[in-house]
């Protein structure tokens, strides 16, 4: 048995940008209403012509050119996803025929906001099991093709983009780049983030969301650390599903990452879901604001009140 690690990062967002006041154009809110309640600026925004298995492409493509690989190098294609329309071919298989893969598993994960997480450890799981030698691990959501965009507690939240890494396995003398997840759910109050109907639409509790994020997930998050073997004050970065600044905040504050910086994408990304945590990690390492090595908690929650986390090391 050996151990994985993140090699390298990508992500990608589609051009159209969607700001507070244009919002206010179309719903009954205010650039000041949305900033002081959610802490979003701006969001990205798909068009009909750009479906989700693209987005992914994208950022699983960017992820390779950083990684110096091709797409003949990766044997497993995850992709975390909650807004595919399509069940098959899944949108893992999409994305390899995009890039031109020769013959990887192909699969996709369900668990809508906290789904890199949850995908990565089982990349890592694969990994250390022998039946993956390198994986692309890619969380990419389209929200606007399930955003009612007449509804004002919703609307204001969503964005739509992809982030991507690779994972490949460590050799026997080396220490493992990704730590020990630690996931679960709340089974009962899976009402409380919902995607439902035909046609399917986001709709969610968000006081019940703010109360069970920031009081139960904080000592969640510290026995995360604690797996990995390090500090919380030892981190250099946490980052956290990106659902909403007044739950990053506090949260952030609670685990005690008194030294780490703090991911703060949703500010011009909004929700992303399973893309928040992937592309707003890919950004702190392009911007050089965390260095190679350095210990990083991910942390994704959200729908069907599901959790997974772990400590990486930053590629």
């Amino acid at each position: 048995m050996t151990g994985s690690r993140v090699v390298a990062l990508g992500h990608y967002q589609p051009a159209k940008v969607l700001t507070n006041d244009d919002l206010a154009a179309m719903v009954d809110t205010s650039d000041e209403w949305i900033r002081s309640r959610v802490g979003i600026e701006t969001r990205h925004v798909a068009g009909p012509d750009e479906p989700v298995d693209e987005l992914a492409a994208h950022a699983g493509a960017k992820a390779l050119a950083s990684a110096g690989l091709t797409p003949a190098d990766i044997d497993l294609v995850l992709v975390a996803t909650s807004t595919a329309i399509d069940r098959s071919p899944n949108t893992a298989a999409r994305v390899a025929a995009r890039l031109g893969m020769g013959s990887p598993a192909v699969m996709d994960l369900n668990v809508v906001c906290a789904g890199f997480t949850h995908a990565l450890a089982t990349a890592d799981h694969t990994v250390r099991a022998g039946a993956a030698t390198r994986a692309l691990v890619i969380g990419a959501d389209k929200m606007a093709d399930i955003t009612d965009w007449t509804d004002r507690t919703t609307c204001v939240l969503v964005g739509d983009g992809a982030g991507a890494a690779v994972v490949e396995a460590t050799g026997p003398d080396e220490d493992p780049g990704i730590g020990p997840v630690l996931w679960g759910s709340v089974p009962e109050m899976g009402h409380a983030v919902r995607i439902e109907g035909t046609p399917p639409r986001f709709a969610q509790e968000g006081q019940s969301v703010y109360r069970w994020a920031t009081t139960q997930l904080p000592p969640i998050a510290r026995k995360v650390c604690e797996r990995a073997g390090v500090t919380p004050e030892e981190l250099a970065a946490v980052v956290l599903h990106q659902a909403n600044l007044r739950i990053i905040e506090p949260v952030a504050q609670k685990i005690g990452a008194v030294n780490a910086v703090i991911a703060r994408d949703v500010v011009q990304s909004g929700n992303t879901s399973a893309a928040s945590i992937p592309m707003a990690l890919s950004k702190l390492v392009e911007r050089g604001e965390i260095a190679s090595g350095d210990p990083v908690l991910l942390f994704g929650f959200g729908g069907n009140l599901s959790y997974a986390g772990q400590v990486i090391r930053c590629p």
